[in-house]
């Protein structure tokens, strides 16, 4: 039996403070509608979400407002998670893996009867598209929030969806409309196609199931890990091609209509940045489209949701091209991770006008109704290595963690806390960080500093990737697509990229910041430690290593200000120097920083993140530098011949064993993590010595996979 609790107490109310009405940090207060009950709505008494994390947490804060209860479900490993101890009650519905659990329909169902929800939120992915589940749901006359079966089956299946939007006028993607069979058939179709094609899985979504041919060979390999990822993430190995188009723009339509035959577009979503077809940095509206184009594609978004009797909110995605151009993708038939966004620049509550959707109610907005009112960028914040292919999933413990909620005009949309786990059954998302301004320009700026005022320790993060996207001079400009991320970084993201005058204003701060500890560690509740120590000097020679670089300093202290003199050039840093806190905010010449100590060692060791970047450098003095040249070095170890896994996951196949010869760039094992599945391959052309793991094993970062002679 599914283990119950009814959630109560001062350890709520505190989460309750912490996850204060985001609409403030919007900026979404100056807009023309807020979401005021109406009183001649009806609603419901009790919801269950069926689904974790940000997104359960996103749809119970509403439901608070709203004045209605909320039940938690949750796996073992989620019994302490944020969306348990928020909601009125829990219900534990299987162990750690998903489809054990989350996805897990029996369970969820027993929890709906134990605790009498009248009305189930899915949030999005595990069981938000699920035909199967809202049939189960409307049989035990429980309301599913979000669109009929009809709705859900005809927008689910990929091929059906472009069929009937061919039949609503939408443009559509020249490609083949039936199921591929085999990978010679794929081949086969993308050859009457014409190169490059997109193979994806007719009943996926977020990026899984999903690759690009250039090729027959590589149409061969998409097939197979396509079909594979597809059928873990959805139980369903169906594929489809179509031609992809080069270069391209995703910007996405957000739709809302009720069970009356209303329906209304809320504008656009720029979407293009991406990794492995899976959105990095959204923004609304988008600097490309003008009036006329985002009108036409409103209004095709609203002929197709019309076309499948569509009530609730829901997205269709387009591709636009360089002309203008555009091309149904998609249509979700749930709420999209970036509502946010569009929550920002239209002051509407999308949880709140689902709710009252699925009650029966009618839209209260016409389309004349809805504005766009400033600006809003979500960057999605995970726990991730993003200098490995832009993003490789890291796991762990959050060790210290603080939001920049002291900033206004910052909404951080998180379902974790201090201490939280992020582990490998769940997506790695830490949190959706959204900023607003009046403008773009004012949006960006915004954005810039609340990633300076982060704080993630614990676990890798992206951070340092989402900030260098911001301050981009293509990405501010708008010339984006969903290429940037490729051809900003042809060879691999390598953190922020320092100027002359940067790198001075690092190796200023962390002499500052080594000289203000030394102090420190001189005094004791005030006074010196030993009264016979000679006065403090205002003086001193260091020695600072950057990037094996070496450079002489010279630092003299005058109250809180530093003067440090680099190469001949001065410059000034001031600060409180609060060593203990997480965040290190300081005056370089004049121009506020924040910036984190994210380490310090005895030996001078100091670790800063700098504009998003963390950089390791080393602290000595004029002494201590000269002796360190006696100290031996760590030769670094051999990885032509060795392979490691990049990430923690599971080990899907292995194609070698001992005796074999590989081939450089040859295909040694597969590994899975977070259900996207990555092929590892051999460095150099050898005879393979021994194999470490085997299908089934669990890996973490670092573990030994391969050796090879």
């Amino acid at each position: 039996m599914a283990a119950y609790r009814s959630a109560a107490g001062f350890q709520r109310v505190l989460h309750a403070v912490k996850h204060v009405c985001f609409k403030q940090r919007c900026g979404v207060i100056i807009c023309q509608y807020s979401t005021v009950i109406e009183p001649n709505n009806k609603t419901f008494d009790k919801i269950l979400i069926a689904n974790r994390g940000e997104i359960a947490c996103r749809v119970i804060k509403t439901c608070r407002k709203m004045g209605i209860k909320t039940v938690a479900v949750h796996s073992d490993v989620d019994s302490s998670a944020v969306h348990v101890k928020m909601a009125d009650e829990a219900v534990c519905v299987g162990p750690a893996p998903t489809s054990k659990s989350y996805l897990n329909m029996d369970a969820i169902m027993n929890a709906i009867k134990m605790t009498g929800a009248q009305a189930v939120h899915p949030g999005y992915g595990f069981l938000s598209e699920n035909k199967e589940f809202a049939k189960r749901l409307a049989a035990e006359g429980v309301t599913f929030i979000g669109p009929d079966t009809h709705a859900i089956q005809a927008m689910g299946d990929k091929i059906e969806s472009k069929l009937i939007a061919k039949a609503a006028k939408v443009n559509t993607i020249p490609g083949f409309d039936g199921v591929v069979k085999d990978a010679e058939e794929a081949v086969k179709i993308a050859g009457e196609i014409g190169y490059p094609v997109m193979i994806k899985a007719s009943a996926g979504g977020g990026g899984k199931g999903m690759r690009i041919a250039w090729n027959d060979e590589e149409t061969r390999e998409g097939f197979r890990f396509s079909s594979q990822e597809a059928a873990s993430s959805f139980g369903d190995d169906r594929l489809l091609i179509e031609k992809f188009i080069d270069n391209p723009r995703h910007i996405e339509i957000q739709v809302l209509a009720d069970k009356h035959g209303n329906a209304l577009w809320l504008n656009e979503r720029e979407c293009s940045i991406q990794r492995r077809n899976q959105k990095v940095v959204e923004e609304a509206p988008s600097t490309f489209l003008d009036p006329d184009t985002r009108r036409k594609m409103g209004e095709q978004a609203v002929s197709l949701a019309k076309a499948v009797k569509y009530s609730s909110a829901g997205t269709v995605e387009f591709l636009v091209d360089s002309e203008k151009n555009f091309y149904f993708l998609e249509m979700n038939t749930r709420l999209q991770v970036e509502h946010p966004i569009t929550e920002c620049i239209t002051g509407l509550d999308l949880v709140e006008q689902m709710i009252h959707i699925a009650k029966g109610n009618k839209l209260q907005h016409k389309q004349s109704d809805i504005p766009i009112n400033g600006w809003a960028i979500e960057s999605r914040v995970y726990a991730e290595d993003p200098y490995k292919q832009f993003g490789l999933p890291s796991i762990g413990r959050l060790s210290q963690y603080q939001e920049p909620f002291d900033l206004v005009n910052v909404r951080v949309d998180s379902g974790i806390q201090e201490g939280s786990d992020i582990s490998i059954y769940y997506d790695p998302m830490i949190s959706k960080l959204v900023t607003y301004g009046k403008t773009r320009e004012e949006a960006l700026k915004k954005m810039e500093e609340a990633l300076d005022n982060y704080v993630v320790r614990g676990v890798t993060h992206n951070i340092p990737l989402l900030r260098e996207i911001i301050v981009h001079p293509r990405f501010v400009s708008g010339d984006i697509s969903t290429k940037f991320l490729p051809e900003v970084y042809p060879d691999g993201f390598k953190g922020h990229m320092l100027t002359a005058g940067e790198r001075r204003e690092l190796l200023a701060t962390a002499a500052a910041l080594y000289t203000a500890a030394q102090l420190r560690s001189q005094r004791f509740l005030g006074d010196l430690r030993v009264s016979c120590v000679p006065a403090e000097s205002s003086d001193w020679e260091l020695c600072v290593e950057l990037d094996k670089s070496v450079h002489m300093l010279g630092v003299s202290l005058c109250g809180n200000n530093y003067t440090v003199e680099i190469d001949g050039k001065k410059v000034e840093v001031s600060g409180e120097w609060n060593l203990a806190s997480a965040l290190l905010s300081v005056t370089i010449n004049g121009k506020h920083r924040t910036l984190q100590c994210l380490s310090r060692t005895a030996a001078g060791e100091i670790i800063l993140q700098y504009l998003g970047t963390s950089f390791k450098l080393r602290v000595l003095s004029k002494l201590a530098a000269s002796l360190s040249k006696h100290m031996p070095e760590k030769v670094p170890e051999d990885t032509s011949s060795i392979l490691r896994s990049p990430m923690p996951g599971s080990v899907v196949a292995v194609s070698v064993k001992p005796g074999d010869t590989v081939a450089e760039g040859q295909e040694i094992c597969v590994i899975e993590a977070m259900k996207m599945q990555n092929s590892m391959t051999a460095a150099k052309t050898a005879k393979v010595k021994s194999v470490h793991c085997k299908a089934g094993d669990t890996v973490g970062e670092g573990d030994l996979l391969v050796e090879l002679e």
